[in-house]
């Protein structure tokens, strides 16, 4: 339990009207060794002032790594649906050889049926001086190889998207606890108080399966969940005032409102949590009118940056699922712009809407058609994030992450298609996750699946190992990184030990 979360506790059973004996003697009795602690915690890392010593009313206070790290920020590009691995990174020759072949295929946690090997149909090559393989599906990010870092055996435990969603968010397969943005925020607060600390942008064509669970922050208090921005004319809804009401105006407002807040949450201490982040949201909407607008004005950039992230790229008219690259690459250049104003953690999601259907990576019903449809929509923009990031001196503090919930299979699918091949299913067993950018080894690639890309073989990880990475990158060790809730000290890693991949940290 970190000491501030002590004091916190501390804090809230000294301030209720009836504390029960248990609160009061935490209060009056470890409370003096938890200022202890906290003072030399102070002197040990630097967290001295309002967000140490009143972590309620400061949330989002910044607050000093853990470990040493360049890392600020983080841009998680999440492909929703699961993107396919044997057909963009992970190039499998054996595949390739016995398409058509029979075998048995464990198509859900021990369920076999007989399947057909369905080779890509994707040209790959090696590029860069890592030599680092990609399909001709990515031929922009395919120049960028060097600056990634494959990690090719990863696990995770559900064939299905809901529960699937939430382990890589949350590490849990359960509803109810803080996803890996509150997590980071959380460890390590905000640098712009000026706008939110973690953003969440969704696809035009809807939500992720399992909804806004993905960007919660669970029992942690309400300051350190997602804010949804939409890249239309009105990225935050309700934000701005009706006409004619000035900014004065409004200021005082805000006040009188804060006054009757703060003599409200005194005497509510038991949900002071959802109260301080009410509170608070008051003032950073109001910050936000200035901010945000700012942040999300594209006019601000060249011509030439635009094009590069295809953001004037017309609407495809051949599928009336296809998107383009306008729409992600709009995306993508407001996280560069939220990066280098100070925003901590940016999550893209790339496929939107109910899951099963080709307007997500969920290729069911033709891998073809899914690969066409969405790698277009991706490919330029990250290349383009990538070279933005490293040309402004941005990528050395940045950590990209780029995944989706589970891989896919390498037979051809008829168990959810009515019979139809072509298609691929779920593969929660072995499948790839790339990282570039701060503390990140370039041009590496880690572990390996079978010899046709079913099931990790060579070093497999699970998801609460990339998890652990993902900390380690950002300066947060995961074992110290906890938060005091129904009696346990809990961890985005969970119980079950989980170690960062050294293999892939410079």
């Amino acid at each position: 339990m970190r000491p501030q979360d002590h004091i916190a506790a501390d804090h809230l059973a000294l301030q209720q009207p009836h504390p029960s004996r248990r609160q009061f003697i935490a209060a009056s009795g470890a409370g003096f060794g938890s200022l202890a602690i906290l003072s030399m915690f102070a002197g040990e890392h630097g967290r001295t002032g309002a967000a140490a010593s009143d972590p309620l009313s400061q949330p989002m206070a910044p607050k000093p790594p853990m470990l040493e790290t360049k890392a600020k920020s983080v841009i998680f590009l999440f492909m929703f649906g699961g993107p396919s691995q044997v057909d963009l990174f992970d190039y499998k020759p054996e595949l390739q050889s016995r398409d058509g072949q029979t075998i048995e295929n464990e198509f859900r946690r021990g369920t076999k049926t007989k399947a057909v090997l369905q080779a890509s149909r994707r040209s790959f090559a090696q590029h860069g001086q890592s030599g680092l393989w990609c399909s001709d599906a990515f031929p922009n990010i395919a120049k960028h190889m060097d600056k990634l870092a494959m990690i090719k055996s990863l696990t995770s435990d559900s064939f299905a998207h809901g529960s699937a969603l939430l382990q890589i968010n949350s590490g849990r397969i359960l509803q109810g606890h803080p996803s890996l943005g509150s997590w980071i925020t959380y460890g390590l607060g905000s640098i712009n108080q000026n706008l939110p600390g973690y953003v969440v942008m969704l696809d035009p064509r809807g939500g992720p399966t399992s909804g806004s669970p993905n960007w919660s922050s669970g029992y942690m208090p309400a300051a350190y969940q997602g804010t949804l921005i939409r890249t239309s004319s009105e990225p935050i809804l309700n934000l701005q005032p009706p006409p004619n009401f000035t900014r004065e105006k409004q200021r005082r407002e805000i006040d009188l409102i804060q006054k009757l807040n703060n003599s409200h949450r005194h005497e509510r201490q038991d949900v002071a949590s959802e109260l301080d982040a009410r509170i608070a949201s008051y003032e950073l909407a109001f910050q936000l009118q200035m901010a945000a607008p700012e942040a999300l004005d594209l006019s601000q950039e060249t011509e030439q940056t635009l094009d590069r992230y295809g953001v004037h790229e017309a609407k495809p008219d051949w599928h009336p699922l296809a998107l383009g690259p306008s729409t992600f690459g709009r995306q993508c250049l407001i996280a560069r712009r939220m990066v280098e104003r100070g925003v901590r953690f940016i999550q893209i999601y790339s496929g939107g809407g109910n899951a099963g259907g080709q307007n997500t990576w969920d290729g069911h019903h033709g891998i073809e058609e899914n690969l066409q449809l969405h790698c277009p929509e991706v490919d330029r923009p990250i290349a383009a994030l990538l070279q933005d990031l490293e040309e402004r001196g941005l990528l050395e503090s940045t950590l990209v992450v780029w995944g989706g919930e589970f891989g896919r299979m390498p037979v051809s699918e008829t168990f959810n298609t009515g019979g139809k091949p072509g298609g691929r299913d779920h593969n929660p067993k072995g499948f790839t996750y790339w990282l570039a950018g701060a503390g990140v080894k370039g041009g590496t690639s880690y572990g390996a699946t079978d010899e046709i890309g079913e099931a990790a073989v060579e070093n497999p990880r699970h998801l609460r190992d990339l998890h652990a990475t993902i900390l380690r990158l950002m300066g947060l060790d995961h074992k110290r990184l906890t938060y005091f809730h129904g009696g346990l000290d809990e961890k985005l890693t969970g119980v079950i030990d989980a170690q960062p991949i050294q293999e892939i940290i410079a």
